[in-house]
């Protein structure tokens, strides 16, 4: 489901907004012109409401209920499908659930009501009447013919009593009239049973299913399989199955098998989440294993991965439903659990290394993909200033701080913490893929070869660099071919990059400058200066930023031939002009540079021609 959409309206219900939006994990939206910060932006209130609305994103207004009532009156068609809807009152006071009070409203209500220390005002019947609404109950249970909830809430709520078949805590804490020869009935299965108007099928999440493969084995072909031993093709639950796949609660296998994408594709099929154990792990269930292969233990070092996994993540006390079923390259097993599965408390999952990029140094040039993933990973790894940077989206993420210089030790120690299946975030100043984090963790990657690296998932998200920064602040100087090179000598030979700045000036192109000095070289820059002139006017622009982004920005704008190393430091980045590049000033008497790429001369073309 998307994430909660909290709707905030002007500026002194901001704070309310992000403290209720950390605590649903969703978004703040703000109206345009009226709220700065706010993650998404919207124009009008109503057209942004429907939007939501119509996406199934829950949507928590802090604002009055009328506000809301009025903009969504014309659109509601069902209330089984209606998401969430809440006002949250802009003093704190009370949380009421509008809509969608069946599907995780009043649940939601509840929550943020807590976390801002609000009353929850729910009206439904059934939370009211019996303490639960049966027709939302907790994730770990899936209601399996809701359709009849309705008609059965109207039986209880008539007098009638209820007989309960099996055991949950959100039962045992309701106030349900129980009887046991009640004329209706509760029933706890991970059995496909379709239930009645007098019945309602709740399915606990108690099965595991565990799963080997071959490398490369096709996802089609580990689906199919998974398929017949949940007996997916089979119409009728009886003592032998099919099992409800809403009991499914897991996939489980071996931790080789981490990055095979079959197994992550059959995850994504079933959505259910998917954990992995170590062959020692494995091999203690071989007394419980109906087959046994010597072969594969010689191969992975356990007896078995589909019954052994399968029978790990059901505990103790689990037992074996379906032995193993083979196919040309995959192998499948399914336990059932005597509790519910605690599915994040076994094994681990497949290790995520998330690189960043903050941006220059401001939230308001911080991408919502880098937001999304930092406010994701359970730890963050970073120089100390990067990580300064990001404090504002820290919801108890474990820090891991290295200081400038240790950026292979940065990278490993990141790369280390994914291996053991943690959500992890390197983060970057600018756009990590330049200068910066990414180069270097596909850089370790392939000439370390770990095998424990090699099954975590990487992802990169751009960011906005400095020099995009920098060039925005003065106009559009990238508006041409552009280059950009590095000074620093430490890890590129002095020669290269003589030659490059060489090749750049011939060729005529604007050229940002990063790390164009350091505290023991400086004469570099001066060196550029140089090389450039000669194929460049003395009053060509150059730029220099510092500090883009934060409070102390610094952005000029003086001719090549004023160049000087005196006004550089490590903080800058510069951007140089062509032979093209055009200064003027506006009415304010600020100076705008720009590179025209010759729609002039196009125009010119046209009329000539």
């Amino acid at each position: 489901m998307p994430e909660p959409a909290v709707i905030c309206l002007h500026m002194n219900a901001l704070s309310l907004a992000e403290k209720v939006a950390s605590l649903c994990k969703g978004k703040v939206h703000g109206l345009q012109n009226r709220v700065i910060g706010a993650e998404v932006e919207f124009k009008k209130t109503t057209d942004h409401l429907r939007h939501c609305f119509l996406n199934q994103h829950s949507v928590i207004g802090i604002c009055s209920a009328g506000i809301l009532i009025r903009s969504l009156a014309t659109i509601l068609s069902d209330k089984h499908k209606d998401p969430p809807v809440l006002a949250v009152a802009e003093d704190a006071s009370c949380v009421i659930p509008l809509l969608g009070g069946h599907h995780g409203a009043n649940d939601l209500a509840r929550s943020i009501a807590t976390g801002i220390g609000a009353s929850a005002a729910v009206t439904t019947v059934g939370d009211l009447r019996f303490g639960i609404a049966l027709d939302q109950p907790p994730e770990s249970l899936t209601l399996g013919n809701p359709q009849n909830a309705t008609a059965f809430m109207s039986e209880l709520l008539a007098g009638a009593k209820v007989r309960i078949e099996g055991v949950h805590p959100w039962l045992e804490q309701s106030i349900l009239p129980e009887s046991p020869d009640g004329s209706l009935k509760i029933r706890l299965t991970h059995k496909r049973i379709k239930g009645s108007s007098n019945e309602l099928v709740y399915h606990p999440k108690t099965l595991a299913l565990g799963v080997g493969c071959e490398r490369g084995c096709s996802a089609e072909e580990l689906i199919g399989l998974a398929e017949k031993v949940l007996g997916v093709d089979q119409a009728k639950g009886d003592e032998q199955g099919p099992w409800a796949l809403p009991s499914l609660g897991g996939i489980f296998s071996l931790d080789l098998k981490a990055d095979e994408p079959a197994v992550l594709a059959l995850a994504d099929y079933f959505e259910v989440p998917v954990r992995f154990f170590s062959s020692e792990e494995l091999e203690e269930e071989t007394p419980r294993l109906q087959n046994p292969s010597v072969t594969v233990f010689q191969e992975v070092g356990c007896h078995g991965v589909a019954e052994a996994a399968s029978l790990r993540a059901a505990g103790k006390s689990g037992q074996l439903l379906v032995p193993k079923l083979k196919s040309k390259r995959a192998t499948c097993a399914l336990s059932e659990s005597s509790e519910m599965l605690s599915v994040h408390t076994l094994g681990k999952p497949q290790g995520l290394l998330s690189v960043v990029g903050t941006g220059p140094g401001c939230p308001e040039w911080r991408v919502p993909e880098t937001t999304s993933w930092l406010k994701e990973a359970e730890e963050w790894v970073g120089y100390q200033l990067y990580l300064e940077l990001v404090e504002d989206l820290r919801e108890g993420q474990i820090l891991h701080s290295f200081p400038m210089g240790e950026e292979t030790g940065r990278v490993r120690h990141a790369l280390e913490l994914a291996s053991q299946g943690k959500k992890v975030a390197l983060i970057s100043s600018g756009d990590p893929g330049i200068y910066a984090m990414a180069t270097l963790v596909h850089e370790q990657l392939e000439q370390e070869n770990r095998s424990s690296w090699n099954r975590i998932r990487v992802r990169v998200s751009p960011g906005i660099s400095a020099l995009q920064a920098a060039a925005a602040r003065v106009g559009a100087p990238l508006g041409h071919d552009f280059c950009v090179i590095s000074l620093s000598d430490l890890l590129t030979d002095r020669e290269v990059i003589l030659e490059r700045l060489e090749a750049v000036a011939k060729g005529d192109f604007v050229v940002a400058l990063y790390n164009p000095v350091s505290k023991k070289r400086r004469e570099l820059l001066e060196t550029a200066r140089e090389i450039l002139l000669p194929f460049r006017f003395p009053e060509t622009a150059v730029i220099q930023a510092r500090n883009l982004g934060r409070a102390e920005e610094q952005v000029s704008v003086i001719k090549l031939e004023e160049l000087s190393t005196e006004t550089v430091d490590m903080l800058t980045v510069m951007l140089i002009g062509s032979s093209r590049t055009r200064v003027y000033y506006d009415n304010n008497g600020v100076p705008k540079v720009y590179t025209p790429r010759g729609y002039d001369q196009k125009k010119q073309k046209q009329v000539a021609a």
